[in-house]
């Protein structure tokens, strides 16, 4: 797709040339017009796709782990200390965060040339006969899925965008403010692309990477379950839209009954290559390796977040937090200890025998003395952290491989693999239909959708062994019993639900908008910071403040670029 860039390529050599320079195309380059055929329109949208995992290490968005798991508590920036990246740090901490911040800067750019390969291809595919290119309207429903998906990052991230779609003129682009839509119009922007692709898309794809109608109906369901906590213009929360949670749960109910995705038997073979697309994988990102291209199709997000031993190299980033390697405590009944888990500090004394552990601790997190990444031959060891004694000597081990995996490939000095990265698990499905369940008062039908995720965490020990085949913890969770176990009131559920989100997708990037979407991020973070900072000196200075730290500000070269046309965010 890269030979489909526009080019500019006169060469002129001589005067006498010159003529015969301009007079005939330019090789190499490909017009517009050239480009409106079945077979490039195809490239086209084979383009827009690969956006999806166009990230950097600097400014990831494949992964929303600096966003979502650094801001929200669940890990650490890492690195060589707070210096090493320090705009990550300044996310981390809020309390120095800019405008001028130019990862934010980054970040924006690179979902905009998302959002931007999506329009193009809906651009010309919409002028294109249906005769001339049977698959128009399939490809069509492919671009708004993505252009939804652009959208809907934006959206979470800096909550005031422009909206630019493919009947916008690209002349007029410097005419849209970010404010020219509210936050209800900017959501139902973005979910009228998902509906539109949910309406078009077959119930089947050939190829794993192109969602299908179910796919979308997720994503939807995902969309408007965020939508559904209204926001006034200081980011809280002041109503919850039941007419949406009953979308969302019927949404929900069509993506469990189509019969195509369930949990996978053991949590590990989410993010293990050898087990991908699996039937837990509702959308993920198709990475490639050796495909032909120079350095493959590779998994650049999380380049800077493998361990420091010799095997690797670099860079010790995405470390998790004390905090949430407590919050896999679970109790004597196997349930969560939601007042009490960080009374005691394990992370500290690496004692993981006396209590009890969910056991997606050990598919999270790696610890000193552990195997990594389900090796037993190869123990983790806390010269393997960077920066042990700002960050402590742990990783971060969902999105990494082990150096023998067939999906890793060095880039030096960093690493990085071929592995997918899951956007939508069927876990989350689960999870978003109980929590609108528990939401619209219905909390008695949610409680065996959050049991189904408990369970199969149960089930989930045979991997996390040492090599004489002892356990790597002591486990114990069990499945909520409500007037045995415990008292299944809505608020009980609540806690539940937002408690079993945090731990099931712990360091997967979006623990940090769960707790915009519910209103309490700050309680939250200041609650975390005010422990937290005991034990990590980094976070000294660290402080949510409300009515600003729930988005990024709109970045300051962007507003230069509108010439003040837009506004900024609320407190910056």
């Amino acid at each position: 797709m890269k030979r489909l860039l526009y080019i500019l390529a006169i060469v002129l050599v001589g005067f006498g040339s010159c003529k015969k320079a301009l007079d005939e195309p330019a090789q190499g380059i490909i017009s517009g017009d050239d480009l409106n055929t079945p077979e490039n329109l195809d490239k086209l949208v084979i383009a827009a796709y690969s956006s999806l995992g166009n990230d950097h290490y600097t400014s990831p968005y494949s992964s929303m782990w600096p966003y979502g798991s650094v801001r929200g508590g669940d890990t650490y920036k890492g690195g060589d200390g707070p210096g090493d990246l320090s705009e990550f740090h300044l996310f981390e901490t809020f309390t120095g965060n800019r405008v001028d911040n130019g990862l934010i800067d980054q970040l924006w750019f690179r979902l905009y040339v998302g959002v931007g390969r999506a329009n193009e291809a809906l651009r010309r595919i919409n002028t294109i006969a249906g005769a001339d290119y049977p698959k128009k309207a399939e490809r069509q429903a492919e671009l708004k899925f993505l252009r939804g998906h652009f959208y809907f990052l934006l959206k979470i991230l800096f909550k005031y965008v422009p909206y630019l779609d493919e009947n916008l003129p690209k002349e007029e682009y410097p005419t849209v403010s970010n404010r020219a839509l509210t936050n209800e119009e900017l959501w139902n922007r973005i979910t009228s692309d998902f509906k539109a692709a949910a309406d078009a898309l077959p119930p089947t794809q050939t190829d794993a990477g192109r969602p299908n109608k179910y796919v979308a109906k997720a994503y939807l369901a995902k969309a408007l379950l965020y939508q559904a906590y209204v926001q006034d213009e200081n980011n809280a929360v002041t109503s919850i839209d039941a007419p949406m949670l009953n979308d969302v749960v019927k949404l929900c109910d069509e993506v469990i009954t189509s019969g195509k995705y369930g949990l996978s038997d053991d949590f590990a073979d989410n993010f293990l290559s050898a087990a991908e697309n699996g039937p837990e994988s509702v959308f993920a990102i198709q990475y490639s390796k050796d495909d032909g291209t120079p350095m493959g199709r590779l998994d650049f997000g999380h380049a800077l977040n493998y361990p420091m031993n010799q095997d690797y190299g670099c860079c010790g980033f995405n470390v998790p937090s004390h905090d949430l390697i407590n919050s896999f405590k679970t109790d004597a009944s196997g349930l969560p200890m939601f007042d009490t888990y960080n009374n005691v500090d394990v992370a500290a004394s690496l004692d993981f025998k006396t209590g009890t552990f969910d056991p997606r601790l050990d598919h999270t997190v790696a610890k000193p003395g552990a195997p990594f990444k389900y090796k037993t031959d190869f123990i983790f060891e806390r010269f393997w952290a960077r920066a042990p004694a700002v960050y402590g000597a742990f990783a971060s081990l969902k999105e990494v491989v082990t150096p023998n995996d067939a999906a890793f490939k060095k880039i030096p000095p960093f690493m990085s693999s071929s592995k997918n990265w899951q956007i939508i698990r069927y876990a989350d499905v689960l999870l978003w239909k109980a929590e609108a369940l528990i939401e619209l008062g219905r909390h008695l039908e949610a409680y065996p959708l959050i049991n189904e995720v408990r369970d199969r965490s149960s089930k989930s020990k045979a991997l996390l062994v040492m090599a004489n085949g002892t356990p790597t913890s002591n486990y114990n969770v069990q499945q909520y019993q409500p007037g045995v176990n415990c008292n299944w009131t809505q608020d009980y559920a609540r806690r539940a639900l937002r408690y079993e989100r945090r731990i099931e997708f712990a360091t997967e990037g979006y623990h940090f908008f769960d707790l915009v979407r519910w209103g309490v991020a700050a309680q939250t973070m200041n609650a975390y910071f005010n422990t937290e900072k005991t034990r990590a000196t980094h976070l000294s200075t660290a402080k949510f403040t409300s009515a600003r730290d729930e988005y990024f500000p709109i970045p300051l070269n962007q507003v230069n670029f509108s010439k003040g046309l837009y506004q900024q965010n609320k407190g910056w």
